[in-house]
């Protein structure tokens, strides 16, 4: 669908040429009583306004796509892909996910547990990565995130909204952790943890401050500066001796 709510049928070939007026699913998020998957939305840190998911395992995916600064876009259920299947045949394929990706990368995307993946599936995962092959996209299909990662995605994406910065308290915990140190303790030495762990987390979920998500988040976890903005926290620290 595109921005202003039209529906378009074009021939594949030409698709990405309006690719970029994607704007919304094409399709509503079903709910109704007993339903087993989860629908819901997602607030983006990146976009600034919901996406839609239709299952727990999409919103982790969403959330490690939001956290990924490579990414700068996401469009939920963004097109449907029609193809013959043999005679008399007619297959149609809903992607989950397209996303924008730095230097004009395009990445269609599917979320299905590789449990649930049935023939029929497969046929379509693998029309779909024909087309976007033929156009030169990149198409994949993601299994459930490792469990620990995408709780710690989740727990620092509690902290993703921009209110949860403070520039202040921010310089204090990229001077902190210049040195690599133990979560809880780099938060103390800023100040009062109730007031720098907000901010910290922050810090981490835009990648100011790197851990190892690959394990449990907790207060022993060893926090650095991002390589990135280590050059910052030297200029804030040789600027606040010569204060």
């Amino acid at each position: 669908m595109t921005v202003s709510g039209d529906r378009r049928r074009l021939p594949w070939q030409s698709f990405p040429q309006v690719a970029a007026q994607i704007g919304g699913p094409v399709r509503s998020f079903s709910s109704y009583r007993g339903q087993k998957n989860f629908p819901g939305w997602y607030w983006s840190a990146t976009l600034g306004r919901r996406v839609g998911f239709e299952s727990w395992v999409e919103r982790d995916h969403l959330v490690a796509l939001d956290f990924d600064p490579t990414v700068s876009d996401v469009v939920s259920q963004p097109f449907t892909l029609l193809w013959d299947a043999g005679t008399r045949r007619r297959r149609r394929h809903t992607p989950d996910f397209l996303v924008r990706l730095d230097h004009g990368r395009t990445l269609v995307l599917d979320s299905r547990p590789s449990e649930r993946i049935k023939d029929r599936d497969r046929e379509a995962f693998a029309a779909t990565a024909r087309a976007c092959g033929d156009v030169g996209w990149e198409y994949a299909v993601w299994d459930r995130l490792d469990p620990v990662l995408a709780a710690n995605h989740r727990w620092l994406g509690g902290y993703r909204h921009p209110r949860c910065f403070d520039e202040p308290t921010a310089r204090d915990l990229l001077r902190v952790f210049a040195c690599p140190q133990p979560l809880l303790d780099g938060a103390e030495a800023a100040g009062d943890p109730l007031g720098t762990l907000p901010v910290l987390y922050h810090l981490m979920w835009r990648r100011w401050l790197l851990a190892d998500l690959s394990l449990v988040l907790s207060h022993r976890t060893v926090v650095r500066v991002s390589p990135h903005v280590a050059d910052l926290a030297s200029a804030w620290s040789v600027s606040e001796q010569g204060w």
